[in-house]
């Protein structure tokens, strides 16, 4: 694979993450408010963890959902930074 075909399948796949990320938490929410059947905890931050963090961080903000859940409001910008980290490791490495 060429470098630029990498980079664009990187920042696509981080695209679509943060969206599906985005919308479990919209959903999450809209679930909470009517009562109903909720998506779990453990597959909010599984999808923060495959890349996501930063969607659902911004949109549980944004929404105001799970704000007082110390293991998001910690945790999502924890996994965010890690993943700034591995993005800068594959820079490296594809650019090298």
């Amino acid at each position: 694979m060429t470098e630029k075909a990498i980079m664009t399948a990187v920042i696509f796949y981080i695209f679509i993450i943060n969206l599906i990320s985005s919308l479990l938490t919209v959903i999450d929410k809209r679930k909470a408010v009517r009562n109903k059947w909720r998506i779990s905890e453990g597959a909010l931050l599984l999808a923060g963890f495959l890349g996501g963090a930063f969607g659902e961080y911004v949109t549980m903000k944004k929404i105001r959902h799970k704000t007082r859940h110390k293991k998001f409001m910690i945790g999502l910008p924890l996994i965010l930074f890690l993943h700034v980290i591995l993005i800068i490791f594959i820079i490296i490495k594809v650019t090298a």
